[in-house]
């Protein structure tokens, strides 16, 4: 994944100081499979697990924070007799670890949120199967694999949670993060209100639906909203996506969004971004949208025509938005 989060003049939001790199891929660590299982349903589009890790006698423990990204190194070689390369997955368990057998949060327990990769190449039209993330699906409970990491300091929680409130964009595995994110605030009472808006073509392909349906349950700061891109969503709107749901549910998030307290996380496909800031600059107008964008007079003036290769240019995401975006 990439960081592509902009320099703004919104005043600077303190990040934790986090570990980095402490396996590199030429010096990775072996960690074990401690539990895998499927998290969409039947009839989902896709296959996506999720995929604990018990990294346990390792320099990772304590130190692997949501947002961060580990390292798989897949074994054999390319087609070139090359040693495969490094593939990073974002680190969906909170920071102090997924839960063990007897229900209690260990450290040396992390987990990442894998999708498989069976395509088509488009030239050839032969059977593409995606290296790494079908050797992780495919590795049993007590299967060994080599890891690097962590990776990133940019796209995590602030270094003072209580001072913020937040908006989380997710489609697909890009949920990963936000579900540990999710569970730190919540689990340490943090004072805050959470809006998080996920993604799907279809509902089957939710992600950890009934944990998010369980948190707003348990939690009334924290608001779930999904966007299904491909069919009608379940409280009658028309196909959605997440940027749509700033337009839908105004009067829920606008309050959050009218705040200097509030800070935009979006992780996902590239290009989601381009929508979400789109409709940002619909809703918001002013202070209000110069918090999270700087947007071109000229562009400003002509929003349905932004483009892809505007961003980062004429339209510039101040340090109030997080990025995490992937091809």
């Amino acid at each position: 994944m990439t960081d592509s989060t902009a320099k703004g003049h919104a005043h600077e939001v303190e990040l934790p100081g986090v570990k980095m790199h402490i396996y590199r891929p030429n010096e990775p660590v072996t960690v074990r499979i401690h539990r895998t299982e499927v998290c969409t349903g039947r009839k989902a589009a896709g296959i996506v697990r999720h995929v604990e890790f018990d990294i346990s006698g390792t320099d990772l423990v304590g130190n692997c924070v949501p947002g961060q990204s580990v390292g798989v190194l897949p074994p054999g070689t390319d087609e070139r007799s090359r040693p495969h390369k490094v593939r990073l997955y974002s680190l969906a368990s909170p920071t102090r670890g997924e839960v063990n057998a007897e229900g209690v949060r260990v450290p040396h327990l992390i987990s990442t949120t894998v999708k498989r990769t069976i395509d088509e190449h488009w030239e050839t039209h032969r059977l593409f199967l995606g290296v790494a993330s079908n050797f992780l699906c495919d590795l049993p409970v007590g299967g060994e694999l080599k890891m690097s990491g962590p990776n990133g300091k940019r796209f995590v929680l602030p270094a003072r949670p209580h001072e913020h409130d937040y908006v989380f964009f997710a489609t697909g595995t890009g949920i990963a993060p936000f579900r540990g994110m999710l569970i730190d605030l919540l689990e340490a009472g943090v004072p805050c209100r959470i809006a998080l808006v996920m993604g799907a073509p279809y509902a089957s392909d939710l992600l950890y639906h009934d944990f998010f349906l369980r948190m707003q349950a348990e939690h009334p700061g924290f608001t779930y909203l999904t966007a299904i891109s491909r069919e009608k969503q379940a409280d009658g709107h028309d196909p959605l996506y997440v940027q749509d749901r700033l337009r839908t549910d105004h009067e829920r998030l606008a309050p959050l969004l009218l705040t200097d307290r509030t800070l935009i996380y979006v992780c996902g496909v590239a290009g989601m971004e381009l929508g979400i800031f789109q409709e940002l600059a619909r809703r918001l107008t002013g202070d209000a949208l110069e918090q999270y964008l700087q947007v071109d007079k000229v562009a400003l003036g002509d929003i349905r025509g932004w483009t892809k290769a505007m961003l980062h240019k004429e339209i510039t995401a101040t340090r109030r938005v997080f990025l995490e975006v992937y091809a």
